[in-house]
């Protein structure tokens, strides 16, 4: 008689959690570092060289720089660019640009990952509520990180989220086809790919220690984008702004538990 082994979102043990948590704090200080430093004049380059450095003095390595060819230590996203724009010393950020960065660190081997978007001085109202709407998505995913959830009932709650900040704010928000979170730990990219929307019910189950790099992209326009020419920069296909935000996310016996917490 043979037995199906249960499939379940891949697990780690509580210490391994603490660990990933400690790379996870890395890249949040990270993060606020150059949040903190994006002023009009300033190059996506200059944002790259100074998350780097804060990566490095941690003790972690930065996991994006070299990753299969990748030049920057943060992927830096401005306006249109919905994921993978790479640092630029001719990349300058202007007063009302809406900026996403995602950055990933490896600490004592264990991966974190995270992202959002902000703006550079001023922003128009709708894209401060189109990176609103993707904080409360992304949100609305972290609740459902529930033992016993299946991994699409994390991409449904996604969605709904969406649609409900869609509907609080009064206008339809693109949810970029074809990206989505991931499992994560030793490696930084892992199966199983997490959509951004779809049925619940699906896919492999939520159990105590899994976890996932939870990261809704949405647009204030359409659905669907091309890569430029550079093979990594991934834009709107009708010059809508975007945005994007992330975190790494663990299943606990007390919820859903946060490993890229950033400092205040």
């Amino acid at each position: 008689m043979g037995f199906r082994r249960k499939k379940v979102v891949p697990f780690r043990t509580a210490g391994e959690l603490d660990a990933m948590a400690a790379a996870g704090a890395v890249v949040g200080a990270t993060l606020v570092a150059v949040r903190n430093a994006a002023k009009p004049g300033v190059s996506t380059l200059e944002l790259d060289q100074l998350a780097e450095q804060t990566i490095r003095d941690a003790g972690a390595v930065p996991s994006f720089l070299g990753y299969h060819g990748f030049t920057g230590s943060i992927c830096s996203s401005v306006n249109d660019r919905v994921v993978h724009g790479i640092p630029s010393a001719e990349d300058v950020l202007v007063e009302g640009d809406l900026v996403s960065i995602d950055c990933g660190a490896i600490l004592d081997g264990w991966h974190g990952d995270s992202a959002w978007t902000f703006g550079v001085g001023t922003i128009i109202e709708a894209d401060e509520l189109l990176s609103e709407a993707t904080k409360l998505s992304m949100e609305a995913g972290i609740a459902a990180m529930i033992a016993g959830n299946r991994l699409t009932d994390v991409s449904h709650a996604i969605e709904l989220g969406t649609l409900a900040a869609a509907k609080a704010h009064g206008r339809k928000y693109g949810i970029v086809d074809g990206y989505g979170g991931h499992a994560i730990g030793r490696e930084m990219h892992m199966d199983p790919f997490l959509p951004n929307e779809g049925a619940p019910g699906k896919g492999p189950e939520l159990v105590i220690g899994s976890v996932l790099a939870i990261e809704p992209m949405l647009t204030l326009g359409t659905h669907e984008t091309v890569v430029l020419e550079d093979e990594w920069t991934v834009v709107t296909t009708d010059g809508s702004r975007a945005a994007h935000w992330e975190h790494t996310v663990a299943v606990t016996e007390d919820g859903p538990r946060i490993l890229t917490l950033r400092p205040e």
